[in-house]
């Protein structure tokens, strides 16, 4: 942790370390320029970096500048102890608008990354005939 302005945090591995060890990561990121709490308080810039095992939420590491960072790095702490994945900290709930709610938004942008698309597709096509709607050329 680095109390600057803003602030820098950090819990297990960086990209940096898991390259140098040859573990193979997957990186999701969330901008704080897209958190209302941020926005709110005129400090909206900073990220959240969260690296996981690939094809799964189990996090390897976190890495935050942000206002608050340090506030904010405490649940990936918990989750990492615990061994929760990002799949826990999106089911999560959190007061709004507040700067750990960029935890759920960073969890949300690994699950949309991950979503199954064949399955959405096939969803949304069962639906509209359910609704008596025709699929068009551009639902396919």
């Amino acid at each position: 942790m680095t109390f600057t302005d803003p602030e820098a945090a950090r819990v297990g591995l960086s990209e940096n370390e898991a390259q140098a060890r040859h573990i193979a990561y997957e990186v999701t990121r969330f901008d704080l320029s897209e958190l209302d709490r941020a926005i709110t308080d005129g400090a909206a810039h900073g990220f959240v970096k969260v690296l996981t095992v690939p094809g799964s939420d189990r996090i390897l590491g976190v890495s935050i500048v942000s206002r608050h960072a340090g506030d904010m790095l405490a649940e990936f702490v918990l989750a990492m102890k615990h061994g929760l994945g990002l799949n826990k900290i999106l089911s999560t709930i959190h007061a709004y608008p507040t700067w750990p709610e960029a935890n759920k938004y960073a969890a949300g942008a690994w699950k949309r990354a991950h979503a199954p698309q064949w399955l959405l597709k096939w969803l949304e096509r069962y639906h509209a005939r359910r609704r008596g709607k025709t699929a068009t050329p551009a639902d396919s």
